[in-house]
């Protein structure tokens, strides 16, 4: 019986020619029927052994000149009004080279155990410098190493700042270390979370809080084109453990290092406004207003109405003027400061404000104890009232209060007049 005729697959072995891809090198190893681009290849960075394996880290140092917008990194300021606010008082005598700002870029945004970090990312000070650390995973398998070598970088920290860290990224990351047995770094630090704060001191000014917009609208810095949108990273990272091309992540990583790096150049723009508000850095009528509000939370009544003054003299629309003027007028009721508060309040008048009417008919009754002039601002009140476009049930509230006060007031007025 004739053997049978080789195969093209066997000539070829004959020849030496290696078929298959048993042989081929892992960077050309087809993996979802693309070439394998191994992250190394898009980012710098290296691979740090640690007690649980491999994990690659890519790191950044920023040195003292450097400004992120029209701000620099280093806190040149104290952090005693923002430790006051956030009660924590350890943050107002932590050295700068304890304060680590971590960001994570994460399998979604769920939370729980099926969601995972599959990018640390970590910005301290050492000296004059601001080194930032990117702790990537490149296979799921790979999270204990990452989180071992995360565990190194924060050594020498006991402070955390994030911007919504506090409801996501801490709880996340002390949810991966217990799952790995694996005891975790920040669960005792003292913990700055920059983004409440933020809503404090912007939001009647800007329609968005998102750290992107405080960088553009606050820090003046406008992200390159290589910014993704955040909703997009998951995704994308879905993808790169599909086919192994890491090529697209070059723009995550930039997304991560830019939100590390402006919540540092936050946090010292922020300690630069509180160290000293009147120093040009704020502009808008609302922020001074927004600062006199915190101040004023903070029982600090005397820096409080100092910027309230200051925030009126900026242009405010209606609405905004009058807000700040029955704010300012209460709290200078508090103080004790009377005669600043019947000029605020008479100035309130004079605009239509309705409250302003009242309390300068308070002011008459217990304070003066002039009746007729009490009764006076009852009425005009009463008028406003019923001239305005106010809702129903706000004018049924106005109405009463004051048919009770003119009430009231003719019967002390009587009384008055009997003695």
């Amino acid at each position: 019986m004739d053997s049978p005729k080789p195969s093209l697959a066997d000539k070829l072995k004959a020849l030496g020619v290696k078929v298959g891809t048993a042989d081929l090198p892992p960077s050309v190893l087809p993996k979802g029927g693309m070439k394998d681009i191994p992250i190394h290849t898009i980012v710098p960075g290296g691979y740090r052994q640690t007690a649980r394996g491999e994990a690659f880290v890519s790191e950044q140092t920023f040195g003292a000149d450097y400004r992120h917008g029209s701000q620099p990194l280093t806190l040149n300021h104290p952090l005693d009004t923002i430790a006051t606010w956030a009660k924590d008082p350890l943050l107002s005598t932590l050295p700068l080279s304890s304060f680590a700002f971590l960001d994570t870029e994460t399998s979604g945004m769920a939370g729980g155990t099926g969601t995972y970090a599959f990018m640390v990312g970590v910005g301290r000070f050492e000296g004059d410098d601001f080194r930032l650390a990117q702790f990537f995973l490149r296979d799921p398998s790979e999270e204990p190493a990452m989180l071992e070598a995360t565990i190194e970088f924060l050594a020498p920290c006991k402070a955390l700042v994030t911007f919504n860290g506090k409801a996501f990224d801490a709880p996340l990351l002390n949810t991966r270390y217990k799952l790995h047995s694996i005891p975790s770094p920040i669960k005792e630090f003292s913990h700055l979370d920059l983004l409440p704060l933020a809503r404090r001191l912007w939001r009647d000014r800007l329609p968005s809080r998102a750290l992107k917009y405080l960088e553009e609208n606050i820090l003046g810095l406008p992200r390159t084109s290589e910014e993704v949108p955040g909703y997009e990273i998951p995704w994308l990272y879905f993808d790169y453990l599909r086919t192994g091309d890491a090529t697209p992540l070059k723009g995550v990583f930039y997304h991560n290092a830019m939100d590390v790096i402006s919540m540092a150049a936050l946090l010292s723009h922020i300690a630069s406004i509180f160290h000293d508000p009147f120093d040009g850095r704020v502009q808008h009528g609302l922020d001074f207003i927004a600062l006199g509000k915190l101040y004023e939370d903070l029982r600090q009544w005397d820096s409080a109405a100092r910027l309230f003054e200051h925030g009126l003299t900026h242009e405010l629309s209606e609405s905004d003027f009058g807000s700040a003027v029955e704010r300012l007028s209460h709290l200078q009721k508090r103080r004790g400061d009377m005669g600043e508060a019947v000029r605020l309040w008479e100035q309130a008048a004079a605009q239509g404000h309705i409250y302003a009417h009242v309390e300068l008919a308070k002011y008459f009754e217990h304070r003066v104890r002039d009746m007729d002039e009490a009764m006076r601002w009852a009425r005009s009140a009463l008028e406003l009232v019923k001239s305005s476009e106010l809702p129903a049930y706000v004018k049924k509230h106005w109405k009463q209060e004051l048919d009770h006060r003119l009430a009231r007031l003719k019967s002390k007025a009587k009384k008055t007049r009997a003695e």
